[in-house]
């Protein structure tokens, strides 16, 4: 598959880098982000962190204001940061072009339901073909992680229980976590997989943390000054889930703290140091 490079900024030692390629699962070009770590320049393999990003971001908005690079050229951490939907004139799009379904919306679901079958399968990219174009094209091991921000902590929560063979670990920043009981969450899943609400099932936190046999470690941090929170997020559901099977999670509430990209760089130290160790 090729890769045209469309980007490329030294970064502490290592290289942010943009790149564009045809998908497959999505039917449409895609384009992502890289941070490749000064350690490759030695020959060296390293692990990557997948980075999902929330609604109406793209593969800029973390790898721009998170800050994660000094840190990850520290710790010989690679990260990528796919796009948040399929993108070009032919991929359907919200009717009334708001900004919680449609283009940069994605969800990380496979749709189910015409017309948007037909590009987004945001899973498949995600967990299948974005990882095998990694891996061939980049010094990179087979070690993963996989984090995100509200709408990509939802992908990065529910990809990690449903494929915990391969990643090391997961964590999320102010994720959705109970998306069939929140209004984000109700509007995408209908418009992607239907009315049939056991289909949903596959695709929210909660239900899939009470069926899993996975114990992937799990770190989540929530400001509790998020104007989404209680509405749209609703951790407490997924605090209550996890006590009642025993799952390994830490979920801190975050004094202060909002739903901004302020919060997460705050606290992507934290979040890369917990990938490192469980890399090692």
């Amino acid at each position: 598959m090729t890769l045209e490079n469309v980007s490329s900024n030294k970064s502490f030692g290592g290289w942010n880098k943009q790149y564009t390629h045809r998908s497959t699962a999505l039917n449409c070009n895609m384009r992502f982000a890289i941070y490749l770590p000064p350690q490759i320049a030695s020959g060296k393999k390293v692990p990557v962190l997948y980075w999902l990003s929330g609604l109406t971001c793209t593969d800029e908005n973390f790898m721009h204001k998170a800050g994660a690079q000094r840190l990850a050229a520290e710790l010989g951490m690679a990260i990528v940061a796919p796009d948040t939907s399929p993108r070009g004139d032919d991929v359907a799009d919200d009717a009334d072009g708001s900004y919680d379904f449609g283009l940069g919306a994605g969800f990380y679901v496979n749709a189910t339901q015409a017309p948007f079958n037909r590009h987004y399968q945001m899973y498949d990219y995600v967990v299948n073909e974005l990882p095998a174009l990694i891996e061939a094209n980049f010094p990179v091991t087979q070690q993963r992680a996989i984090s995100g921000h509200s709408m990509g902590g939802h992908g990065a929560l529910t990809i990690a229980l449903k494929n915990p063979a391969r990643f090391s670990s997961v964590s999320a920043f102010s994720p959705i976590v109970n998306p069939m009981q929140c209004p984000w969450g109700q509007k995408a899943f209908s418009g992607y997989l239907g009315k049939d609400t056991e289909q949903w099932k596959a695709y929210d936190t909660t239900e899939l943390m009470k069926h899993t046999d996975a114990r992937l470690p799990a770190l989540v941090d929530q400001g509790d000054q998020d104007n989404f929170m209680a509405e749209q997020l609703k951790p407490e559901a997924l605090v209550t889930v996890a006590k009642s099977v025993g799952y390994p999670l830490e979920l801190r509430m975050q004094e202060g703290y909002d739903h901004s990209y302020f919060f997460i760089a705050s606290f992507i130290e934290d979040h890369l140091r917990f990938h490192a160790k469980h890399f090692a």
